[in-house]
């Protein structure tokens, strides 16, 4: 997929895998912006299933905006790919960073309230996450756990 386009996103990057589908880096040449896209592997393609899951899961992320969770700016199908567009975060997951160092005992509590406080809000629309112990097992980090940036969690996030 690198070095080829779905509609106006050009793909730059794998950055990483999930259960439901691979996620690139990508500049929006509309915008003049990096995002992330995340779309649905040739074995799920056809199956009506996951389409369906693919479509529930960027609409419940549409829904909600807060400040912990990740952005969804565009949803859709070229080529026969469907695809899902977000902001891209930038820096380590959760999990990079507590296998290089032991969090402090206040930047863990701060990183658990963050993630807690978006769980709060996406329960306030109607959005429960199937697997919050999978996020920091993203390897993508445009849907991962942040330590660095303002986005703590995605929701609803799809992991192996």
């Amino acid at each position: 997929m690198i070095g080829t386009s779905l509609s106006h996103y050009r793909i730059t990057e794998k950055l990483g895998q999930g259960g439901m589908g691979e996620v690139y880096r990508a500049e929006d040449t509309n915008l003049s912006r990096q995002v992330a896209i995340k779309v649905l592997p040739d074995e799920f393609a056809h199956d009506p299933e996951r389409l369906a899951r693919f479509e529930r899961e960027a609409r419940a992320l549409a829904a909600l905006s807060h400040p912990n969770i990740l952005s969804i700016f565009d949803f859709g199908k070229d080529a026969g790919i469907s695809y899902a567009v977000t902001e891209l975060l930038e820096g380590e997951t959760l999990r990079q960073r507590l296998t290089r160092e032991r969090l402090p005992w206040r930047k863990a509590i701060e990183v658990a309230a963050a993630v807690a406080d978006g769980l709060a809000a996406a329960h306030g629309k109607g959005v429960i996450h199937r697997s919050p112990t999978g996020w920091p097992r993203h390897t993508a980090r445009a849907s991962s756990i942040e330590t660095s940036s303002r986005r703590t969690c995605s929701l609803p996030a799809t992991v192996a």
